[in-house]
């Protein structure tokens, strides 16, 4: 499968070995929840969750379906929601496409709806602020990925989730509007693909 020239060059950028012991822990934790969903059934969902579903688990999901796809692993479905609904923020958006996504916008709006993909013969990852109860993501037995400590602590209990892992990251919000804000999503970006390639080498075909 042919992917993005911009994309490949920048997956090959990345330095997993350079993730902290403790992120690598909980990422094989992870890992090994995906492996046993794929040994007892057909497909394996999960699910990336932040209060506004308008930053991290919006490149979470991205990342980590793309870079899935990337290892072949094609019964892994990847999806996001949030304890509120806003917008993706279009800094978001700029970061996929300077890193190698295509991002086409299918409905205008206050929440608008983008579909991102980086193949041609992928189908994209559509992208849009969402609760987590919404028809497009899975209603049970999915795997619950908490990106923000505020979501981990609003959602003592996911509805519907098998299991919950918390990985979560810093917030690029806090630069929106500074001199910085580019680099922060930059930064935000860079290191859940890093952590999501990582992922994706400890899985087993």
């Amino acid at each position: 499968m042919k992917f993005n020239k911009v994309f490949t060059d920048f997956i090959g950028t990345l330095k997993p070995d350079d993730i902290a012991s403790d992120r690598k822990q909980i990422l094989q934790h992870l890992a090994q929840a995906i492996q046993e969903g794929l040994q007892q059934k057909e497909g394996v969902a999960l699910q990336f969750i932040c209060t506004h579903n308008s930053r991290r688990s919006q490149l979470a999901q991205v990342w980590a379906q793309h870079l899935l796809y990337w290892h072949g692993y094609f019964k892994v479905g990847c999806y996001s929601g949030g304890t509120a609904v806003t917008a993706v923020y279009p800094e978001v958006i700029n970061q996929l496409e300077q890193q190698g996504f295509t991002a086409s916008r299918l409905s205008e709006g206050s929440n608008s709806v983008y579909a991102v993909k980086a193949s041609k013969q992928l189908a994209p990852s559509f992208v849009f602020s969402k609760p987590i109860t919404h028809l497009v993501n899975p209603s049970d037995d999915f795997i619950a990925v908490m990106t923000c400590d505020q979501a981990n602590e609003a959602c003592p209990v996911v509805l519907g989730a098998k299991k919950r892992i918390g990985l979560t990251y810093t917030d690029p919000k806090n630069r929106d509007g500074q001199e910085n804000e580019e680099q922060a999503y930059a930064q935000t970006s860079t290191q859940i693909a890093t952590e999501m390639l990582y992922l994706c080498s400890q899985l087993n075909p």
